[in-house]
């Protein structure tokens, strides 16, 4: 993902709400959101590149999402994929504290990240950049790529967005027009990232447009406090056309309902 803009029991009656788009170059080989055949519990995406995923959860309530640290100096070839680190967490049994410190432990083979993971009683926050760990409070987060609540400008208005979006729930209509802002940040609120002024520009949009590389799909995921997941899925092509969209709704198995 380039942007999550995330909503932890900041709401009486959805105790998580999700609203993400994830950017990528458009030659890259995705699978869209379904249930894996491989792991019929994890609902998500897949990068039929290198086999991982970028956000996903499970029907227990296990939910991790992850987005690039952009840094290009510290980039090394042939390091493992950082979509790994999701799918990981989502096809384990490991309580998120124990995965936590296996994070800890290795983070340091990875490219940076950031990574959001979690289940019904808890969400985590952890980065390999300045190795911020952090538990989350109620709240509304805004997340891209740098550290969490970095207050880039999409960030900013993402979280403002979210925060009027929650009060028209569980119409999700709001949470898809966030995420469709393709308005580009003047130049001098653009962070300096080691990218090109260009890029700075291009990516500064919490949805991107460009031929070859862009916001590739947006998702909408809302749990309530019933235990009932709705995930919804749209992705869009080259030219920002939209695609297919694609929703899921389950309830979460009966363990994981607070």
């Amino acid at each position: 993902m380039c942007l999550i803009l995330l909503a932890w029991q900041a709401h009486p009656d959805y105790p998580l709400v999700v609203a993400a788009n994830r950017d990528e170059f458009f030659s890259r080989r995705t699978a869209a959101t379904d249930f894996w055949q491989d792991a019929p519990t994890v609902l998500a995406g897949r990068d039929l590149e290198a086999g991982g995923t970028w956000l996903g959860i499970t029907r227990s309530g296990r939910f991790a999402a992850l987005t690039n640290f952009r840094d290009p100096s510290r980039n090394r070839p042939g390091a493992p994929s950082r979509g790994e680190l999701v799918s990981r967490f989502l096809t384990s049994s490991q309580a998120p504290a124990a995965y936590l410190v296996e994070l800890e432990s290795g983070a340091d083979r990875y490219n940076g990240f950031n990574l959001i993971f979690g289940d019904p009683d808890g969400l985590w926050c952890f980065s390999n950049c300045g190795k911020e760990t952090r538990s989350l409070a109620p709240g509304v987060y805004g997340l891209s790529n740098h550290l969490l609540d970095t207050p880039w400008p999409k960030v900013e208005r993402g979280k403002s967005a979210l925060r009027a979006a929650l009060m028209a729930l569980p119409d999700e209509t709001l949470l898809f027009d966030l995420l469709c802002d393709d308005r580009i940040a003047p130049d001098e609120a653009l962070p300096r990232t080691g990218v090109s002024i260009e890029w700075e520009r291009l990516l500064s949009a919490a949805f991107v447009r460009s031929p070859d590389y862009g916001t590739r799909s947006a998702t909408v995921l809302l749990q309530d406090r019933h235990g009932t997941v709705r995930f919804i899925e749209q992705s869009y092509l080259p030219g920002a056309v939209p695609g297919g969209r694609r929703a899921f709704t389950f309830s979460l198995q009966r363990e994981a309902i607070r």
